[in-house]
């Protein structure tokens, strides 16, 4: 592949990346460890990522169990937890820290899924921006001398590939996603 075209290409596959990070994090009424990814704890001072701190487990469909490795930081847990935007609230029984996902209704089901489109249709449009600059860099090529336009016909053609198949990935996973949040 030209490299021209791959430079493109790994910013493209970036944003595909970007956008699973962030369908992982919505929550679809079932327990998911990845709703906390982005969750850190104040710890001695710096703010560490909840995973280095703590074991994550999913002993039942709609709970999620965390045990901080030391017991001081149940507090600092509790209150990351409060202070997110995850809607949850953690009971403890001074040792372990249980979060109970509640029933979701069918209004945030709607909710959920209008968001994860939202977050889709941005990422197509992130992607479109990134051919849209690909293209003028190859219209800048072409002003070139030693560049045929045929080579730059060739280039254009190759980045509008990359960018269906990047639209079709993007349209399949938000399709995942919100059948997953629809089924109840």
């Amino acid at each position: 592949m030209d490299e021209r075209i791959q430079k493109y290409e790994e910013k493209m596959k970036k944003t595909i990346s970007s956008l699973e990070a962030e369908l992982a994090s919505i929550r679809a009424g079932r327990a998911n460890p990845h709703i906390l990814d982005k969750l850190t704890v104040d710890y001695y001072g710096a703010p560490t990522p909840l995973q280095q701190v703590a074991n994550i487990t999913v002993p039942e469909a709609r709970m999620i169990q965390i045990q901080p490795w030391e017991a001081s930081l149940i507090k600092a847990i509790e209150k990351a937890i409060l202070t997110s935007d995850l809607g949850l609230n953690p009971s403890n029984d001074g040792k372990i820290i249980r979060l109970v996902f509640p029933e979701l209704t069918e209004e945030r089901r709607k909710d959920l899924a209008k968001d994860v489109k939202k977050k889709g249709e941005a990422g197509k449009v992130a992607i479109r921006n990134i051919r849209r600059d690909a293209n003028d860099a190859f219209k800048k090529l072409a002003k070139q001398a030693d560049v045929s336009e045929d080579e730059i016909k060739d280039l254009e053609t190759q980045i509008q590939k990359s960018t269906d198949k990047f639209i079709k990935n993007i349209d399949a996973a938000v399709e995942v996603k919100t059948k997953e949040i629809m089924t109840v």
